[in-house]
């Protein structure tokens, strides 16, 4: 029988500041991440609202600062996206404990950082010079700031890290895919440790005003706290978020043949495809339910067996019923008994940087017991009657088998399974 997988390291930028301990106690005491828009001029854009990763001068305690992750000469190569990971990377590498100096300790460390645009900032910055100023005023250094794959070239580079290099691009399961395909290398033998997750920062005037054009964003502006609104009736669109999660992963006999403390096991992973339609998924939720029922069968669980699940919940109503049905058709009976508790409420959505967050949240939970509470779910849905969801505060809740979902556009569909050490 092959040594199961562990998490030993991980690090977390998010709406809700930097660490892991901090987002997990913000998260636990109702604390909302979404703010009104101060990066720039909203002007007459009709979205106000955004999770923004907080910086040091409105959150001393937790706020990111980007001098203590690169220098300012280094800067001028890197888009936010690619800085929010290298700051999760330093943490998760910290607890891991996982700095390898030798040439085969660092063939054997892949790197695996996926992100749903890149760096879209760089993109529509560097569009306005070419137009305003001319094709000779652009920086080298654009194309390197903005291709997804640099948050994971980034991160390679600073800790010699030589292993399999990746970055899936699939929308919003990039960072749940992330962390499937680190499991795969580790299986079939092409790395010992990976690290994985998601990246991502677009509050940026033109992706949400590209998002507003298919009515996916939440219009609110006068309580950007109760903006977003995953399985509530008055939801009506999802709140952009940035941040990265990253995870240092390993079988549990290579953590402790080097003295690492396992933190948490990775069960299960199933990945789909809904092959129905570029946005949306079928109403019976098949594509989603197959990638849940891939993972359950790899960690061997029946569907009784899951104690929670953090949904991927945006908090459009289109995608919320979507994963409702396909939780039904995944678990059927068994889903009223499982607690459901939808993170998005408090961070935004993380675009590729939510699976590797949520799946973080995942295994906080499953370590600690606790359950976190899904902000402003007032009055769900009326067909959702039968479920149990975490709502108004946090609850305590052993939880040995933890879900994490993460469905993107296109069709993709990404399922984790988070299990008690």
């Amino acid at each position: 029988m092959s040594s199961p997988l562990v998490i030993t390291g991980m690090g977390m930028v998010s709406p809700l500041g930097c660490g892991v301990n901090a987002n997990w106690e913000r998260l636990l005491a109702g604390r909302s991440g979404i703010s009104s828009i101060s990066r720039f001029d909203t002007g007459e854009l009709p979205i106000k609202v955004a999770g923004a990763v907080p910086g040091m001068e409105s959150d001393p305690e937790a706020g990111f600062d980007p001098d203590r992750v690169v220098d300012a000469k280094e800067r001028r190569k890197m888009e936010l996206f690619s800085l929010y990971a290298m700051a999760a990377a330093d943490e998760a590498l910290t607890q891991a404990n996982w700095f390898p100096a030798s040439d085969e300790d660092r063939l054997a460390t892949a790197t695996i950082v996926g992100s749903g645009i890149g760096g879209f900032p760089t993109i529509t910055q560097a569009q306005n010079t070419l137009t305003t100023r001319g094709h000779r005023r652009l920086s080298p250094f654009t194309v390197p700031a903005f291709l997804a794959n640099l948050a994971a070239g980034n991160v390679s580079i600073r800790y010699g890290l030589r292993g399999p290099l990746g970055c899936p691009v699939t929308a919003c399961a990039a960072g749940v895919q992330a962390i499937g395909d680190g499991m795969r290398m580790i299986r079939s033998g092409e790395a010992e440790v990976a690290l994985v997750g998601g990246a991502e920062a677009c509050i940026d005037p033109l992706s949400l005003a590209s998002f507003h054009a298919m009515k996916a964003l939440s219009t609110e502006q006068d309580d950007p706290a109760k903006a977003s609104r995953p399985f509530d009736q008055a939801r009506n669109g999802f709140v952009m978020g940035e941040g990265a999660g990253l995870l240092v992963i390993e079988t549990l006999d290579h953590a402790e043949a080097r003295g690492a403390t396992p933190l948490a096991y990775l069960s299960g992973y199933g990945t789909s495809a809904d092959a129905h339609h570029i946005t949306a998924g079928p109403e019976d939720g098949a594509g989603a339910a197959a990638a849940i029922r891939f993972a359950l069968r790899m960690a061997g669980l029946a569907p009784d067996a899951i104690d929670h699940i953090n949904a991927h919940a945006t908090s459009t109503p289109v995608g919320d019923r979507a994963e409702i049905a396909s939780l039904r058709n995944a678990f059927g009976d068994a889903l009223a008994g499982i607690p459901i508790s939808a993170t998005k409420a408090t961070t935004g959505h993380l675009l590729g940087a939510a699976g590797g967050v949520e799946s973080i949240f995942s295994a906080m939970a499953a370590i600690h017991g606790q359950l976190p509470p899904t902000l402003n779910l007032e009055n769900a849905d009326e067909d959702l009657s039968d479920l149990d969801f975490v709502s108004g505060e946090a609850r305590e809740h052993r939880s040995q088998h933890v879900l994490c979902n993460g469905f993107g556009f296109g069709g993709v569909n990404a399922a984790l399974i988070v299990s008690k050490v």
